[in-house]
């Protein structure tokens, strides 16, 4: 039986990236939060009536500080969180500007190279989101 949508927990977030300021390698940025003690790519719930990419790209920027420019929509996931359906919608993302400072949701922040960032995240749904980021950006 399907779940009705108006019952499921919406969520956006982006798999945020950027070219090391080192060596010029991709990084993707990733983020822990002390209440779940994980790493995750930053997303959060969409506030009534928010359009998703709007709600994305603003929670990237409250948890890591950065402002971003949204590109391709990644695949979505689908999971339960405290015994409710949730929904998360995923973009790539390129930071362009600002800097992190910790907060109440998040109290680290690393940028790390695909295959250490993949090793690092606690879920193994959000692995998947790193190779559909490399799949996106080979095809820009």
């Amino acid at each position: 039986m399907d779940t009705p949508e108006d019952t499921v927990v919406q969520a956006a977030g982006c798999v945020l990236w950027r070219r090391s300021p080192v060596h010029g390698g991709l990084e993707i940025c990733l983020v822990h939060r002390p209440k779940y003690d994980d790493w995750s790519h930053p997303k959060g719930k969409l506030k009534r009536g928010e359009d998703a990419l709007a709600g994305a790209l603003r929670e990237v920027e409250e948890e890591t500080g950065h402002r971003a420019v949204p590109g391709a929509e990644l695949p979505a996931q689908r999971y339960l969180a405290n015994g409710r359906p949730k929904r998360v919608r995923y973009w790539a993302a390129e930071a362009v500007s600002g800097a992190f400072a910790p907060n109440d949701e998040v109290d680290r922040l690393l940028w790390l190279p695909p295959g250490a960032a993949r090793l690092r995240l606690t879920q193994p749904r959000d692995r998947t989101l790193v190779a559909a980021l490399l799949d996106r950006l080979r095809l820009a």
